[in-house]
């Protein structure tokens, strides 16, 4: 790829692709955004990298619009840049957490159970996390203290729960392991046990979050009244700049009152690059944009129209469209296809390349979902020319 326009690439040949893949969900305002283009280009002629020995007004000031205005709860933030380093800062959130609220006997809880197909990152404490053996193989010995229980089913997370346990990490779309959204009952359940064994809930929010799935966080989308008490983001934080934090909520967790967020005090983690200059006045002017837009109803809106789209081709091949807002995966079923697979290929592997050859741009969720995460802002027009493409591509594969 050579360059990009709003919701369309170009590659070095200038062939021009619509874009449903927007960096997998990072571009949430497609390529060179003006407002985002001339926040980076300001802030590098000032200043873009000193270090966090010192202040750094634009960290405060985007730090207060996300608790503010997409969080929505009191708490901090740190900031780095990615995914991985977000969830491996909450990992580490929840294991002091384990210390300070050890099990019955005094002994340190470190334990964090998350979800079979879920995907966290691969960092060795993001993969760790992660419920997928295909990204942990060759990598043994694995960080220890995770537990694996199938989504969405809470007699096995009720039974997964030991005097370790620490803490419950959670997607509120599983974007990697197939687009599987929480069911809302399921994400109450989460909630109701952490409360009941002194547990952190801890939400991934890094391909779900800001706007994705038609509402300010993923989580928010499935049950607004949840309260979660560590939130990992990046991936649309930046629109395509390198971008990550998490959140830690302000809930006391004693009954002297101490913060949550106060047990991650200077020393416990670090960043070089985490929310400089450039970092922070660009995601600002993402964040911003996404908050005056109210990017989250159009998410909602526009992902409306794609699953009632596709799902009234009925086309064999397709099994349903799933997720939230403009996080949205086809099924696809590989014994009803017009053509046979080409050997050791998936079926969503072979739906994306034609697609590519085509002129679509998506990507594969597991072996049998093709993901559509386009931006954010795509135009009504822009929206329709892909999915007619998708169209075709189904009709005759």
């Amino acid at each position: 790829m050579a360059r990009g326009e709003g919701s369309y690439l170009y590659d070095t040949e200038e062939r021009r692709y619509v874009d449903f893949c927007a960096g997998i969900a990072t571009c949430c305002l497609g390529h060179c955004h003006p407002a985002v283009v001339q926040a980076l280009t300001e802030q590098a002629g000032k200043l873009m990298h000193c270090s966090n020995l010192y202040g750094i007004p634009g960290q405060e000031k985007l730090a207060k619009l996300i608790v503010e205005d997409i969080i929505g709860i009191p708490g901090q933030v740190f900031f780095a840049n990615s995914g991985a380093e977000s969830n491996d800062g909450i990992i580490k959130v929840a294991r002091r957490f384990g210390h300070r609220r050890p099990a019955a006997d005094g002994s340190p809880r470190y334990e964090v159970i998350t979800f079979n197909k879920s995907f966290h990152g691969r960092t060795l404490g993001s993969m760790a996390a992660t419920g997928q053996r295909k990204i942990q193989v060759e990598f043994d010995p694995l960080l220890v203290g995770f537990k694996y229980v199938d989504f969405n089913d809470m007699a096995a997370l009720r039974a997964a729960i030991s005097p370790q346990t620490c803490g419950i990490m959670l997607e509120a779309v599983q974007g990697e392991g197939g687009v599987n959204p929480v069911q809302p009952e399921f994400l109450r359940g989460v909630a109701q046990l952490c409360k009941e064994h002194d547990l952190l809930l801890m939400v991934d929010e890094v391909q779900c979050g800001f706007c994705r799935c038609g509402a300010t966080m993923g989580w928010k989308a499935v049950c607004p009244e949840v309260q979660p008490d560590l939130v990992s983001c990046a991936k649309g934080i930046g629109g395509g700049f390198p971008m990550g934090c998490f959140w830690v909520s302000n809930r006391a967790i004693d009954g002297q009152g101490t913060p949550l967020s106060s047990i991650m005090g200077a020393g416990s983690h670090g960043s070089t690059f985490g929310g400089t200059p450039i970092a922070v006045a660009t995601s600002y002017a993402v964040v911003s944009e996404l908050v005056q837009g109210a990017y989250h109803e159009r998410a909602q809106r526009l992902g409306e129209y794609v699953k009632n789209t596709v799902e009234g081709w009925h086309i064999p091949c397709v099994t349903g469209v799933r997720g939230l807002g403009l996080l949205r995966g086809v099924g696809l079923d590989k014994d009803k296809f017009r053509n046979p697979l080409p050997e050791g290929m998936t079926p969503a592997g072979y739906v994306n390349n034609l697609c590519r050859e085509a002129g679509l741009l998506a990507c594969p969720a597991g072996p049998d979902t093709l993901r559509l995460i386009p931006a954010l802002n795509i135009p009504a027009e822009t929206l329709d020319e892909g999915l007619s493409i998708l169209l075709g591509v189904l009709e005759m594969a």
